[in-house]
């Protein structure tokens, strides 16, 4: 089976998991924002097995992951580049009126929601933390 069909198999059995778990009730219906937040779990659970794969240096699995993260990542949004990501960490400061570091919660809150499926909010966070340290 080609790497494509298998990657695009996995994502459809995501899919179709969050999807039953939202019909038995345990979850609310699934929105657009929710299936971006299942394709950059599908990314960020590969990328983690890469970091496992390289240090036990098994290169052939790590690629394979490397793999279905392109895969996965072409079903997602551009993501903004760094400068955008901090005018649009800056702007949330401002409409904020975030002062320190105690108001990161409400700057990342605004930013989920504005920017889902288009920031990566683990790099997104410690930018956050400069400019309200800094």
């Amino acid at each position: 089976m080609a790497p494509q069909t298998a990657t695009l198999r996995l994502i459809n059995a995501a899919f179709q998991t969050a999807d039953i778990e939202a019909e038995t009730g345990k979850k609310a219906a699934l929105s657009d924002e929710d299936l971006l937040g299942l394709l950059q779990k599908l990314i960020k659970q590969r990328q983690e097995s890469v970091e496992i794969y390289d240090k036990a240096g098994r290169r052939e699995l790590a690629d394979q992951e490397r793999g279905e993260i392109e895969i996965i990542r072409a079903y997602l949004p551009k993501q903004m580049s760094e400068a955008e990501a901090k005018a649009a960490i800056a702007a949330a400061i401002a409409a904020t009126g975030a002062a320190s570091i105690k108001d990161m919660g409400k700057v990342m809150a605004v930013l989920k929601q504005a920017h889902a499926g288009k920031m990566d909010f683990g790099k997104a966070s410690g930018l956050v933390k400069a400019q309200l340290t800094g």
